[in-house]
This record gives structure tokens, C-alpha cells and sequence, in this order.
């Protein structure tokens, strides 16, 4: 159903209130071409009800002649705020960015974190934004998970389709999305609910088989036979199966770039208003696929860059994979048995016992 204005104004004010958004703050909304026309007017006028000083930075879209489809997330490369100084300083210098346009993975984005600037995404369809407005209790399920990730040296993963990987961690941090930006620095996007980290450069070993159902980004299609994907040294390695193993040995193929098998995030999904289904519900070009990433019990994986992590290792490419049925395992704990996540209370007495 369509989102009236009333209800997304309210959202954008939860949300922005969540974000600690005070009277007086400076708050620049970053949109492009694509920036969905109703987001961008109850965002300013939120902000505004608020007592925000509002501007709008509009920049022109980049990447056309490189990019394999409309998603923003299909190629990583240059941003319209590449080798822009002169937007890069009216961002550094705002107190919230509402970006409307979608910098992740950039150095520029990284450049203006460090200033002290918060960075909120916000480029789902509107009612994906309004089902899917975050809570504090978002934050403290999220905020827990990633306290157990913390305290762990492995992640382990394992189901009944064949799934068997093991991978090193201690080298970067736990990253909590929960959907607002509350301190200053922080990026986050708005919808999400989920946890991941990095595994350490080259600790990766095992094998993720892609069973009936899980899901490609940002192909955003549900695999329809299983695809078997080789992890050795941090690496992809062979990527198996029929059609859908084809077309996404095909598309990594075509950026050129071996940092684009390495094994990039992983995490799990916490987030009980997102679901396994809605992507079948949409237009591919109307979405990111958030649900799909966030959904409560998934094991998120993803192949590509770390740099946003701290890492050093970039590429244009980034696949992310929502897989069900999962048991993930932090130095042997489960924390999400066969999708299901352990029980909120369990997870803190495990966290408390490290």
C-alpha cells in the first residue's frame, strides 16, 4: 500500500529523535537522480518540525557506463563526491548527512566519518521505511550479538545443505546496524537489524552451498538450484552448480579484479520485522533487497571489500548472500541454531560468561 506523508514524516522524526538530532543541528539531505521524490520532502520537512538547519546537496549519478544494472550497490567504484572538495566540505561540515543517494564503501564517505559527521542511508521504497522503523531494542539485540562477536576467535557455519566454513576473527570489529546514527561518526542504514564483522585476511576455509530459496545480491533473485562456493585462504575459489552458479561466475568475471572473490562480512540477521519473502514481492529496480539482509536468522555472507572495516582491500564488485537454515557458531556457542536465533537472554549469559 502507498505510505501517506503524515506516516513517513513520523518515521523520519523516530528515527532522526533515535539519531539525537538536536534544535540548531546542521543537517544536509544527499540526494541523486534516483532519490525517491516523497523520502526526500518528509525528510526535510522532519528535520525542519524539528528545529534543524536543512540544506539539500544534489550530485550528479556516476558509474553508467561500468555498472550492470540501476542498483546502487552493483558497482563500487568512484562516487559523484569523487575528487568534489568543495561537497565534501559542506558535508564534513554538517552534523548529519540523510544520504539519498548511497556513498557506502567510498573513501570520501570514510573522510567525512572521521570529521565527526553521522551518516544515515536511506534508499528503500517508502513503506519498506515505515514497516521497518528502528527501536532501542533494535540497538540492544544488535549491541549484544556484536559483544559476542567481539569476544570470539571463529565463526563457524554449518547446515544441513552442505555448508561447512570456518573463519578467523579478531582482526576487525563487530559492526552493529540497527537503523540510526546516536553517536557522532557513526554510519548506519535505515532499514536494517543485523550484525557482521570481517574474518581475518586469509582465515577462511570451508565450503557455502547456496541451497533452493537463499539469495543473490545485487542480482536479487532466490537461488533455484543449490550453487557450491570453495573458500580457501580467504578466497573464492570455484564456484559450482547450474544456471544460477553460471551467471554469478558471469557477472564477477566481468569486473576483472581477484579482490572481488575474497571473503568480505559475515553475520546473521536479527531483525523480526524483515522477511525471507518480500523480495518476491518487488520490482527488482524498487529495491536494495534490505529485508533480505536483514532478516531475522539468516547467515549473511558476502564476497568483495573490507575496507569498511579498516581493511585495505577495495573492488567495484560486492556480493552479498542472505543463506537460511544456518547454525552459526561463535568458538563452538551456537548463537543461531538451523535460522533460528538463540534466545535473546540466552545470548547474554553467554556474552556475560566471556
Amino acid at each position: 500500500m502507498p505510505v501517506s506523508d503524515l506516516e513517513l514524516i513520523n518515521a523520519w522524526k523516530q528515527v532522526l529523535t533515535l539519531s539525537n538530532m538536536k534544535s540548531g543541528d546542521n543537517v544536509t539531505v544527499l540526494t541523486s537522480s534516483n532519490t525517491h521524490p516523497q523520502t526526500l520532502a518528509t525528510a526535510m520537512i522532519a528535520a525542519g518540525m524539528l528545529g534543524a538547519v536543512v540544506n539539500r546537496l544534489d550530485l550528479p549519478p556516476v558509474n553508467a557506463e561500468k555498472a550492470h544494472s540501476r542498483d546502487s550497490l552493483a558497482y563500487l567504484g568512484t562516487t559523484p563526491l569523487t575528487g568534489n572538495r568543495s561537497a565534501i566540505a559542506a558535508l564534513k561540515e554538517s552534523d548529519l548527512v540523510l544520504d539519498l543517494m548511497t556513498l557506502l564503501f567510498s573513501p570520501e564517505q570514510h573522510e567525512i566519518l572521521a570529521s565527526g559527521t553521522k551518516i544515515l542511508l536511506a534508499v528503500e521504497p517508502p513503506e519498506v521505511l515505515v514497516r521497518l522503523v528502528p527501536t532501542a531494542m533494535d540497538r540492544e539485540r544488535v549491541r549484544t550479538a556484536a559483544a559476542l562477536i567481539e569476544n570470539a576467535r571463529e565463526m563457524r557455519v554449518v547446515s544441513d545443505a552442505g555448508t561447512d566454513l570456518r573463519c578467523a576473527l579478531g582482526d576487525f570489529p563487530a559492526i552493529s546496524e540497527y537503523g540510526f546514527v546516536d553517536v557522532p561518526g557513526r554510519w548506519d542504514h535505515w532499514p536494517s537489524g543485523f550484525v557482521l564483522t570481517w574474518p581475518n585476511e586469509g582465515g577462511s576455509e570451508g565450503t557455502i552451498v547456496l541451497d533452493r530459496g537463499d539469495i543473490l545480491l545485487p542480482q536479487k533473485s532466490y537461488v533455484t538450484e543449490p550453487v557450491r562456493l570453495t573458500i580457501k585462504s580467504g578466497y573464492c575459489v570455484a564456484i559450482e552448480g547450474g544456471v544460477d552458479a553460471a551467471l554469478l561466475r558471469d557477472y564477477m568475471e566481468s569486473f576483472r579484479d581477484p579482490e572481488a572473490y575474497a571473503m568480505s562480512h559475515i553475520g546473521w540477521g536479527l531483525q523480526p520485522r524483515s522477511r525471507w519473502s518480500t523480495l518476491a514481492l518487488y520490482d527488482r529496480e524498487q529495491t536494495i533487497g534490505m529485508d533480505a539482509r536483514a532478516y531475522e536468522g539468516n547467515f549473511l555472507c558476502s564476497l568483495g571489500p573490507n575496507n569498511e572495516a579498516g581493511g585495505s582491500r577495495t573492488t567495484a564488485c560486492h556480493i552479498d548472500i542472505p543463506v537460511r537454515n544456518c547454525t552459526v557458531m561463535l568458538d563452538g556457542r551456537d548463537v543461531v541454531r538451523q535460522g533460528k536465533v538463540l534466545d535473546q537472554e540466552i545470548l547474554k549469559g553467554i556474552c556475560h560468561a566471556q
